[in-house]
């Protein structure tokens, strides 16, 4: 059935509403079953919730792990229709769940949710596809590069590929299919950013026009769906009203109209090209596109914990579209806080606590939902609302000038936006911490209660799939002190209230990153006892309890970096015992200073000039030990000759490695020692692997160990 008539815009809405009005008293809210969950942890329990329905006489319930492809045996829920409540105890503390409710009565429903009991933290959500528009690089300059540190902070590890928009489809899978193949198990996500090539596939109409526009819809889920077998040899259609629907053989649009399998990744797009609507123009959209989806993981904005839904489709011969916003809302931010409300007129305000979910739906066109608005109105929108769904004709073909599914994303605080009704989406594994990419993978594959359209190619994520609901303000300032063999790091804490801080490690900036923490630090310090010699990434980042309406668990904010470059370790020294052992070097340190106060002697050391790379660095050297000399034996030259025995040992550890000729080494030893001793200095030569080093010998480890005394 089309979900508009070919009438115009206002008689279609006027039609639509008559419709509506025969149905009956039946409606899409009461397609939804709104469920809510408290928790306890000892023993670890959940209790579910749901609004009194009068129209139920039955409630059965379901369970899976999540990432599960089929779901557990149907239990029913005592107390009939009346029943509002039911328990699971037999779950386990830091585990997450996926329940399916279903109602029986008139009308049926459904409710999904995840719930867990102090949910595990996520630290590593694997590694993300980043396909660009190549055109766009440079205007987006260093946005990109925060872009991939700001995946990286959220624990993911990024695989970036420019990409022309005239490549071929097929080159661009083919990108992310090595990808794949080369990390097992790892790739998890797709994020497309600006206009990189479009797949389309099918002979369908999810929107009911037929035959004006039945064909081939765009179709990202290509992307994702890695093995699949996909044809362009048997689907022949021309018969619809834009040329970019017709479909072929050999055209380069596939021929399937449902998944051939199950997508593999959770994939999204943010593309504004061909949206003229907009004064800002392509580049500007995306930078600012950007900046907002900095913003957010960052919580320089935020959106309160309450959704809006505008349903001017109501029941609709028992499809009920708006359910697919009653369902997510109710568990995402409480079946309390959903208002039914127009919805530009809550959303398009300058200020205010916002909605951080929305939806609404009408009768449609490329560029309009009946009911909600057209284009025109989000190029003046100040929209307070970051995840939408949209559902009416025509703009679920997304591919089109000033199309109404993306134009949110360009304006006001939206950064994603979907077409949910046919089919139904789901969303509530964000409730505990996933990704909205997560979310788009399982509605892509969902087969239970999905409605017409289920598992076509059509369904597509517009905003980038690696966006979370719940967002913990990060810490900042890290800094990293050296304190060999050690690293000592300091950080401001986060502004939110948490539990702790976990630190992870990476010689590089992008990762991948070792966490060093394996239960969280409660204060805003760490010391690193083995840190990496040469340049090492730290990022550090707050954890917290989330608690939801569907249960509890650790969130992790985005990550705070600083990069550090820590001289390699000194070599041990060795233990020479009795006598006195030295090594000949081209030059020795010169005690400048001694200064003495109360016990402590105080030996300030100039490192020498002659200490020299070869090429203009010089190296410094690093005092490891200081050795008394009991005998007292007067000394002459390198070699250091009638030591009898070393008693005591001091130890300190500085060096450094600069461009500076000179610098100096100060290091306390205990005064008071029996007089007649010397005092000598066990110390290492840093040096650059294979270079020469103060021996004038070329070592391969950048470390020697001499004696010289003073």
């Amino acid at each position: 059935m089309p979900i508009a008539t070919t009438l115009r815009p206002a008689c279609r809405l006027a039609f639509l509403l008559a419709l509506t009005s025969t149905i009956g008293a039946q409606t899409a809210q009461q397609a939804a079953v709104q469920v809510n969950a408290t928790v306890t942890a000892n023993p670890p329990s959940i209790t579910f919730t749901w609004p009194l329905d009068a129209t139920a006489t039955n409630y059965f319930v379901r369970r899976r792990l999540p990432g599960s492809l089929s779901w557990g045996a149907s239990t029913t829920i005592p107390g009939g229709g009346a029943a509002t409540s039911w328990s699971d105890g037999s779950v386990l503390l830091g585990a997450r769940y996926e329940y399916w409710f279903q109602k029986a009565g008139t009308p049926q429903g459904n409710g999904f949710v995840t719930a867990g009991v102090e949910a595990i933290a996520q630290h590593d959500r694997g590694k993300v596809v980043l396909l660009v528009d190549a055109t766009q690089v440079a205007g987006l300059g260093a946005r990109l590069d925060r872009l991939v540190s700001d995946l990286t902070g959220d624990g993911y590890h990024v695989l970036r590929h420019d990409v022309a928009p005239g490549a071929a489809v097929p080159s661009v899978k083919a990108l992310v299919t090595a990808d794949y193949a080369a990390f097992p198990g790892q790739v998890k996500t797709v994020f497309v950013l600006g206009r990189v090539p479009v797949p389309y596939s099918g002979w369908i109409a999810p929107d009911g026009h037929t035959p004006d526009h039945s064909g081939a819809w765009p179709a990202d889920c290509y992307y994702a769906d890695v093995n699949g077998i996909w044809t362009d040899t048997s689907v022949n259609v021309t018969a619809a009203s834009r040329p970019e629907t017709d479909n072929v053989p050999g055209d380069g649009k596939w021929d399937q109209s449902t998944l051939p399998s199950d997508v593999e990744l959770g994939i999204g797009r943010v593309d504004f090209a061909n949206m003229p609507a907009f004064a800002a123009g392509e580049t500007a959209l995306l930078a600012a596109y950007l900046d907002k989806d900095h913003d957010w993981r960052h919580q320089n904005f935020t959106c309160a914990a309450q959704a809006v839904i505008d349903d001017n489709f109501g029941w609709f011969s028992g499809e009920a579209f708006a359910a697919s916003g009653w369902r997510a809302c109710s568990a995402l931010v409480g079946t309390g806080n959903i208002t039914a409300a127009d919805y530009f007129s809550t959303l398009n305000v300058p200020s205010g606590p916002g909605h951080v979910w929305s939806y609404g739906c009408g009768g449609g066109s490329y560029t309009s939902a009946g009911g909600i608005g057209t284009t025109t109105d989000f190029t003046l929108s100040s929209n307070r609302s970051v995840f939408t769904m949209l559902f009416g004709s025509y703009f679920g073909d997304w591919d089109t000038t000033n199309n109404f599914l993306r134009a949110p994303l360009a304006q006001g605080l939206t950064l994603t936006n979907v077409w949910a009704g046919r089919p139904h989406w789901q969303f509530h594994p964000m409730g505990l911490g996933e990704s909205i990419g997560t979310c788009a993978k399982l509605s892509m594959n969902d087969g239970t209660a999905a409605g017409y359209g289920s598992r076509f190619v059509h369904v597509a994520l517009m905003g980038a799939p690696t966006l979370r609901q719940h967002v913990v303000a990060p810490p900042s300032g890290v800094t990293v002190t050296d304190a060999w063999p050690a690293a000592s790091l300091a950080w401001a804490p986060s502004p939110d209230t948490v539990a702790g801080y976990h630190v992870y490690r990476a010689a590089t900036p992008a990762g991948p990153f070792t966490r060093l923490t394996p239960n969280a630090v409660a204060a805003t310090t760490f010391v690193d006892p083995t840190a990496l010699a040469g340049a090492s990434t730290y990022l550090v980042r707050a954890l917290r309890l989330e608690t939801t309406p569907t249960g509890s668990y650790w969130n992790l904010s985005q990550g705070a970096f600083a990069t550090a470059t820590l001289p390699a370790q000194a070599a041990a020294h060795t233990q020479y015992g009795a006598g006195c052992h030295g090594l000949s070097l081209a030059a020795s340190p010169t005690p400048v200073s001694t200064a003495s106060s109360g016990t402590l002697v105080t030996y300030t050391i100039g490192n020498v000039p002659e200490a020299s790379t070869g090429s203009g660095v010089y190296v410094g050297l690093t005092i490891v030990s200081l050795q008394q000399d009991a005998a007292g034996t007067s000394l002459a030259g390198l070699g250091m000759p009638g030591c009898t025995s070393w008693v005591g040992s001091f130890d300190v550890t500085t060096a450094f490695v600069g461009a500076a000729p000179t610098q100096t080494t100060t290091f306390q030893v205990p005064a008071g020692l029996p007089g007649g001793v010397e005092f000598f200095a066990m110390a290492a030569a840093l040096v650059v692997p294979g270079t020469l080093n103060a021996f004038g010998a070329a070592t391969s480890d950048g470390v020697r160990s001499f004696v010289n005394g003073f």
